[in-house]
């Protein structure tokens, strides 16, 4: 394993791929905040939860990309292309798997089932996030495809 490898091209892919979901939301293409989500996660506070939820997101960015570290060195091969296809399934799965189990794991999101109450106030994503808009899909996939090409471009096997 290459660490410092890691290191540099999980920050520059998580940042990226922060900065891409942070357009989309601004640019009115997705209703999604993920680091808004994280963040009220960790507390109630509105404004703080950004501020929290952003590291949390880097953090969380930094794990995903030694998963990919760890894929390219299993396979000895690395290059944009490969990084690509590993952050489609992932956006697959965070779209399909994660939206779906979130409001199970977020103490102060609604579910599809329950409604919102005095604690549970936040939207559930649903299926492929599209409670926060029908674009929110090609927003999640476009920015992993990036997240995952920055690292299969900047990674080196060791």
């Amino acid at each position: 394993m290459n660490w410092p490898s890691w290191i540099l091209s999980g920050l520059v892919a998580t940042l990226a791929l922060s900065a891409l979901l942070a357009t989309s939301q601004g640019l009115g293409v997705t209703r999604m905040n993920i680091p808004y989500m994280l963040g009220t996660v960790i507390t109630a506070d509105r404004d703080k939860a950004r501020l929290y939820g952003f590291a949390a997101h880097v953090l969380n960015g930094w794990v995903f990309s030694l998963l990919y570290a760890l894929i390219f060195q299993a396979v000895h091969q690395v290059n944009w292309r490969l990084g690509l296809l590993i952050g489609l399934g992932h956006a697959l799965l965070v779209l399909t798997v994660g939206a779906q189990l979130l409001p199970s794991m977020h103490p102060r999101m609604a579910s599809e089932h329950h409604g919102p109450t005095a604690r549970r106030q936040l939207e559930p994503p649903g299926f492929m996030a599209l409670n926060y808009g029908y674009q929110t899909p090609v927003s999640v996939f476009l920015s992993h495809a990036v997240f995952g090409a920055i690292l299969g471009a900047l990674y080196h096997l060791k």
